[in-house]
């Protein structure tokens, strides 16, 4: 699996291409806005876009969603059916923040833990990690080793759990049950930041690592 990371909106959020060498096609991860930054890259890597995958519904990640898929004709892909109130408050949340306005959506297609979501001849397993919004989902390549995790962990960090229905325990509990098992070598693109592995932070972080008690 390919991708490129365009950081995007105010929030500096990292929207992901990702795609398939073998047929070409892909899928925009986590469209917050700035979308013509994100298909420039398409065009010149040669993609076409068959869908969009959202982690969360927080304006950033996903306040440009409905108007990407319609414009591309695309169909949508998560989060977890858990995150629809924040979905539904995503024209709220872009007049509050400042980012233009935003449309609420529903899903083409919810995900659930352990479902998986093809991207060309590419296979993305699905992880449900709760905790930064009750519908989080995290995507899985396993061949590259390769996850995309949004706000659940970050280099030397973790998700805020101080927004509705966040629970720290929770994150915690993702991180440490649904993450750390699929291997230290799995590289990760977080939602803000540079990316890192989850060996290098299961070492040192210092809200989730190994050194840390709970």
């Amino acid at each position: 699996m390919r991708v490129i990371i365009t950081p995007v909106t105010p929030f500096q959020q990292n929207c992901s291409l990702v795609w398939c060498e073998a047929s070409g096609r892909g899928a925009i991860v986590d469209p917050g806005g700035d979308t013509e930054r994100v298909l420039a890259a398409a065009t010149r890597e040669g993609v076409t876009v068959e869908k969009l995958l959202i982690t969360h519904a927080h304006i950033d990640h996903a306040g440009a969603t409905a108007r990407l898929a319609r414009e591309l004709g695309v169909p949508i892909e998560g989060p977890h059916r858990e995150d629809q109130f924040w979905i539904d408050l995503l024209p709220q949340q872009g007049a509050k923040y400042g980012f233009p306005p935003a449309e609420a959506f529903v899903p083409d297609r919810w995900l659930a833990h352990g479902e998986k979501v093809s991207v060309g001849e590419l296979t993305l397993e699905v992880a449900h990690c709760p905790g930064h919004t009750p519908g989080h989902v995290v995507f899985f390549e396993r061949n590259s080793r390769i996850a995309l995790v949004g706000d659940v962990l970050f280099q030397g960090s973790i998700g805020r759990t101080d927004f509705p229905r966040g629970d720290h325990a929770t994150l915690l509990a993702s991180i440490r049950e649904r993450l750390w098992p699929l291997g230290d070598d799995v590289v990760f693109v977080p939602g803000h930041g540079p990316t890192s592995s989850f060996g290098d932070e299961r070492r040192t972080n210092p809200y989730v690592g190994d050194h840390v008690p709970g």
